[in-house]
């Protein structure tokens, strides 16, 4: 790691040691928000005891939804049943139910097998696909900061990403096409937005939470650290795989108490636990609310555990190349996979 990177992050991270399971002290009023006139729904009805996703069909996207008899065709069976239905994740998670509770319900009754595809022969899209907002935590496990040698911070380092990193399960980062050397992975649990939030509460935070989804916080680390700033090594094409799947909050229960690893080429190179975050989930979410609202289908990539690249001795670090296979794997959330060209 650069100097200039250190003592950014030293500077980011205001030194000192912050209680891992310490609530955050914020001044809430909890509100519509300043975001209250936008077109999204604020509150749409959330969907529960689902694992959805996105996949292509042709040039469009379409919901499906996982079941014990394969992916349900969203679409096709709302044709069938005469039903309304959302149309992809994001209308979903944008919008609301809209009859899916109900159109998965007859589909699994009386429908028939045409309804259902094999898992195995779906062509995935990201599991989200037009957020307003991808935000990202930095240095949000203990034992990262431990290893990049870094104190703790005292508040949650928030950094964006933009929707063109969106990229799918088994997709492709197109690595040789960015003008870099330094690529690494970072493991992330990813939060998916289900109502409007504005100054929430610690205590109430994870109610706004439609559900989660395992992601990769794709680096190039070179261009990360020409100056202060991360957004450039952060933010090229293709560099926030999602999904395979989008799991409801009350299937996933605990979000602070999740396996986590990243494998490349079949090795494991993090083996963490969401428990080692700095800042858990209802705090990062309460915190980001209070600097602007947050929105249904927004998505927060809550920070990295030890084991990057990055973190290690310099004569060990072996960068990511073209060819390489990555898989990232979170538990109830299922296992993200993607290759580099």
């Amino acid at each position: 790691m650069s100097n200039q990177r250190r003592n950014f992050l030293k500077a980011s991270a205001l030194a000192g040691g912050a209680a891992l399971t310490a609530p955050l002290v914020i001044n809430h009023a909890e509100a519509a928000g300043p975001g209250a006139g936008a077109i999204r729904v604020a509150n749409p009805e959330m969907v529960k005891n689902m694992t959805v996703l996105n996949y292509k069909d042709g040039n469009q996207y379409i919901l499906g939804v996982k079941t014990d008899k394969g992916i349900l065709q969203v679409a096709k069976a709302a044709k069938q049943f005469k039903v309304k239905a959302p149309i992809t994740t994001d209308d979903l998670v944008q919008n609301g139910d809209q009859g899916l509770s109900k159109l998965v319900g007859l589909a699994l009754t009386k429908g028939k097998n045409d309804l259902f595809l094999d898992e195995s022969k779906v062509e995935f899209a990201s599991a989200i696909t037009n957020p307003e907002k991808i935000i990202c935590v930095g240095l949000n496990y203990a034992k990262h900061a431990k290893e990049v040698n870094q104190p703790l911070p005292k508040l949650p380092i928030l950094f964006n990403k933009f929707n063109n990193t969106l990229n799918t399960h088994n997709g492709i980062v197109k690595v040789s096409a960015v003008n870099a050397e330094k690529f690494d992975y970072e493991a992330e649990l990813v939060i998916v937005m289900g109502r409007r939030a504005y100054n929430v509460s610690e205590a109430n935070a994870l109610s706004y939470v439609f559900g989660y989804a395992t992601g990769q916080d794709f680096t190039a680390r070179d261009l990360q650290q020409r100056s202060s700033q991360w957004m450039i090594g952060k933010t090229n094409d293709g560099f926030a795989p999602i999904g395979p799947f989008i799991v409801t909050a009350d299937i996933v229960g605990n979000p602070n108490q999740l396996k986590i690893e990243q494998y490349v080429n079949g090795e494991v190179r993090q083996s963490s636990n969401t428990n080692d975050m700095v800042f858990n989930c209802a705090q990062i979410v309460s915190y980001a609310s209070t600097i602007f609202t947050l929105e249904p289908g927004d998505i927060i990539f809550t920070g990295t555990p030890e084991g990057v690249i990055s973190g290690y001795p310099k004569e060990k670090q072996v960068w990511l190349k073209p060819g390489d296979k990555l898989e990232t794997r979170i538990e109830k959330l299922g296992n993200l996979k993607f290759s580099l060209a």
